[in-house]
């Protein structure tokens, strides 16, 4: 949707008297019906519906008779009446199909499982699914073309001379028609990816070596490596012999799932001839049109193999699906002589709407599949190492008569214009500035330069803040890229607070031992980084998903002054890898200061109160963490998860020996933590986080388990809405935090909240935690005493549960949160409303 917001207008469709326009769908399972012939009888006045099964045409006909018809569904006559011509709803029934002298009707049916040849016929194909599966062969291999387009769907010329785009004249230079839809289309981005996949059995190995890629469109501002993962996650390619089916982030029951005769109808149609060999019809739909499934159609060769020979799947209107206002795939299969299944082609066409009124945008990914061979490879080296993904060093740099050699299709000449669209498009000040600011939004940073920048400046969200400690915080920062150096990188800021009137500051070098594209923290990372900084410390609020000094994080439920400052000097090595194991270790030197909010009183052996200006910790630090398959979207500073399907372990440990590096305690602390997303198919999915920690030596409060507090009004991941900031101190812990994401399971049941598209979330997160005797000032002297307002837990775990609802405007989520525990404490909330932007398919 990303792609959306630079050119999409959104625009009300005209209407005339003389224009007929409508839809017409399978009465059965209700998906839209291409290219069905619509006319008025006795005329040649008429359209074809287009992939979305929609039509549009004028007349002048006095005719008040119209016809519908297509094969395999029963010719229709309707009456137009006079002045409703518009948005018609048509709907044909498909021709009955007999069947050991069962008639399937479907206007009138009375589904039943129990001896329904149909439920009886995909069962067949369920129990055989694996059977011709071409990954039980020892090796696989093919040849793999792939291509991407976005363009701007319905660009006519009525849209054309609107808005913004009547000050580009030259756009309809570049102007196409769909191939599926039969619609113009302005193509704003192509991408595409020849490559050569390698399966090995045992031990089991998946590699894709890239031989050649390219793209271009107005996605180029975003980190390619990026974008592609987000693409390559949302339109997943497309394996129909499994349960579920990933598609833009979400999960739909397959057709053959083992669930899916208690999940779908399936109707005997006809026998047709596909590629030359009879197939039988099998039309599927969802029991309930609100659940993420298909409707569509597999043809199915009528033998004892059950072959799929052909597949056509469509996303039902009815489901919360945000922004798809059209989605169906296509695919086609030949069969190897030994019976083997080899998919030949899979592709993708959606359409997007980011309001209903709006024309949208046009998205088609288009696969094909050559040279099948069950072979061994020549070079069975190319299995070695865990990266799944090689590209070849002259992959990016194809010339254009390599493509015409090498595609598996001619790609339309307009398609391949998309440069000199954008060439065009930014010598308007117009778009060149709308581009500019909307990628200052999205990435938070200002490049120095037009192209290929040596220097960002940023982030954009921290250049003003407030806290109790500072006051108004002003700060400046940025950082370097690959085109400066592609190992050598730099970052900082400098920031000021009008209250304390104290300069805080940061700087960083890093060294990369590989070759960076764009930025330092493109995965995987492998390297040596020296940071200095001086900075404050805001103890029990961590922020684990954006900067401290967020300017949308200032306003606070609570009296933000659990501030102290820090200095610290570290060197840091990473080493990330494709198998998913990262380690990385970091010396640090550390001072802590304190504050006139959080002052350092040690209580003295004779029960004294002697005040400390500061305390200094000499640490080393080792961390290993294991993320199989881990996805993310990655800008300039941060990582973003794209998916949390696969596990994510994390194991740290701290020490410092008092003396030794400038260390004024024994220090141990060891952290544990896991993560991983469960799906239940249709019914939505649960993400559960559990981590436990534990201090071993006697230290001070600073140095002790504090727990995430979120004292902002949003929603705010692996912390605790209703907790004050270092209410509860402990050296041991342990902890989760579960939510579950409904994904509209109830309210797409009920009838007033279903047009709605609202989304439920339940939210249930705790902490057990406790604090031994030897760091509990009032046993154990030589330790600070505890700020007003610190406890320590008793055998009751704090806990806070929460219900909310997503998707409100497409856009918003909103979660209030209850406090279940310790809700005697003094100054705590109990009870509150929390907020966050949460933009999901």
């Amino acid at each position: 949707m990303i792609l959306g917001l630079l050119l999409v207008g959104i625009t009300t469709p005209s209407s005339a008297q003389i224009v007929v326009r409508g839809i017409v769908t399978d009465s059965i399972s209700g998906e839209n019906l291409s290219y069905v012939s619509v006319y008025v009888e006795g005329t040649k006045q008429g359209a074809m519906t287009d992939g979305a099964g929609k039509f549009a045409f004028k007349t002048s006909s006095i005719s008040h008779k119209l016809v519908i018809s297509t094969v395999g569904y029963k010719l229709k006559r309707i009456t137009l009446q006079s002045g409703k011509t518009g948005d018609l709803h048509i709907k044909l029934v498909p021709t009955s199909y007999q069947l050991s002298e069962i008639i399937v009707k479907p206007k009138r049916e009375h589904y039943k499982r129990k001896n329904n040849p149909a439920v009886d016929f995909v069962k067949k194909i369920i129990e055989s699914r694996d059977a011709n599966n071409p990954r039980n062969h020892e090796y696989y291999q093919y040849e793999r073309y792939e291509k991407t387009t976005f363009a701007l769907n319905n660009f006519d010329e009525k849209r054309r001379e609107k808005g913004m785009y009547k000050r580009f004249d030259f756009l309809e230079n570049y102007v196409d028609t769909s191939l599926i839809s039969g619609k113009p289309i302005l193509t704003v981005s192509t991408k595409e990816t020849l490559e050569n996949d390698y399966y090995r059995k045992s031990p089991q190995s998946d590699k894709r070596i890239i031989v050649a890629k390219k793209h271009n469109g107005v996605d180029d501002m975003f980190s390619e490596q990026s974008m592609q993962v987000f693409l390559n996650e949302v339109f997943q390619d497309v394996d129909l012999f499994k349960n579920d089916v990933s598609l833009l982030t979400n999960r739909f029951v397959s057709p053959l799932s083992s669930i899916g005769p208690m999940f779908y109808k399936y109707y005997l149609m006809d026998t047709v001839q596909v590629a030359g060999h009879k197939c039988m019809d099998l039309t599927f739909v969802p029991f309930n049109s609100e659940s993420f499934g298909f409707t569509g159609h597999l043809f199915v060769t009528l033998d004892s193999t059950n072959f799929v020979k052909r597949v056509q799947l469509n996303v039902p209107k009815n489901i919360n699906l945000n922004f798809v206002d059209y989605m169906s795939i296509e695919q086609e299969y030949d069969r190897a002589p030994d019976g083997t299944r080899l998919i030949t082609k899979d592709n993708i066409t959606v359409e997007f709407k980011m309001t209903p009124k709006s024309k949208g945008l046009y998205a088609r990914k288009m696969v094909s599949y050559r040279n099948h061979s069950f072979d061994r490879p020549t070079d069975e080296s190319l299995f070695k190492g865990a990266e799944k993904e090689i590209e070849t060093d002259d992959a990016e740099v194809k010339p254009e008569s390599f493509w015409v050699e090498h595609r598996h299709e001619p790609i339309p000449e307009k398609e391949n214009s998309v440069d000199k669209l954008l060439k065009q498009l930014r010598s308007n000040p117009v778009y060149y500035y709308t581009e500019k600011a909307l990628s200052i939004l999205f990435t938070g940073y200002i490049p120095t330069s037009e192209k290929q920048p040596k220097f960002d400046i940023g982030p954009m969200n921290t250049l003003i803040s407030s806290n109790e400690l500072e006051g108004a915080r002003f700060r400046v920062g940025g950082l370097t890229t690959a085109y400066l150096n592609k190992h050598l990188f730099g970052r900082g800021y400098v920031a000021y607070g009008t209250k304390d009137e104290k300069l805080k500051y940061s700087g960083e070098l890093e060294y990369s031992f590989t070759k960076k594209k764009e930025y330092a923290n493109e995965f995987p990372i492998n390297s040596l980084k020296v940071k200095y900084d001086y900075d404050i410390n805001q103890l029990g609020q961590y922020y684990l998903y954006t900067n401290m000094d967020n300017i949308f994080l200032s306003f606070k439920r609570q009296t933000d002054d659990k501030i102290t400052y820090l200095r610290r000097a570290q060197l840091t090595y990473t080493h990330e890898s494709h198998s998913g194991f990262s380690f990385g270790t970091t010396l640090r030197y550390k001072t802590e200061y304190a504050s006139p909010y959080v002052p350092f009183k040690e209580i003295q052996s004779n029960g004294e109160i002697r005040p400390v200006k500061q305390y200094s910790m000499g640490e080393a630090e080792f961390r290993i963490r294991y993320a199989p398959n881990e996805k993310f979207f990655q800008t300039q500073w941060n990582r973003f998860p794209v998916s949390l399907d696969a596990p994510i372990f994390n194991l740290s440990h701290t020490i410092a020996r008092k003396g030794f590096m400038g260390a004024d305690y024994n220090y141990n602390h060891t952290e544990f933590g896991f993560q991983k997303r469960f799906w239940f198919s249709a019914f939505g999915y649960t993400d559960v986080i559990l981590k436990a920690g534990k201090v071993w030596d006697k230290v001070p409060f600073p140095l002790l388990i504090i727990p995430n507090a979120n004292l902002s009004y949003t929603i705010q991941y692996e912390s605790y809405s209703q907790m004050n900031a270092m209410e509860f101190l402990n050296d041991q812990y342990a902890s989760w935090d579960v939510t579950y994401f409904g994904n509209g399971v109830l309210f797409n049941r009920i009838p007033a909240f279903r047009r709605l598209q609202w989304r439920e979330v339940l939210t249930f997160r705790g902490m057990y935690g406790d604090l031994s005797k030897k760091n509990n000032p009032l046993y154990s002297k030589g330790l600070y005493e505890f700020p007003s307002g610190s406890y320590e837990m008793g055998k009751t775990p704090y806990m806070e549960a929460g219900v909310g609802v997503e998707n409100i405007f497409k856009f918003l989520r909103f979660d209030y949160v209850w406090r279940l525990t310790y809700r005697d404490n003094p100054g705590i909330d109990k009870q509150g409303l929390r907020i966050s932007l949460h933009v999901t398919f």
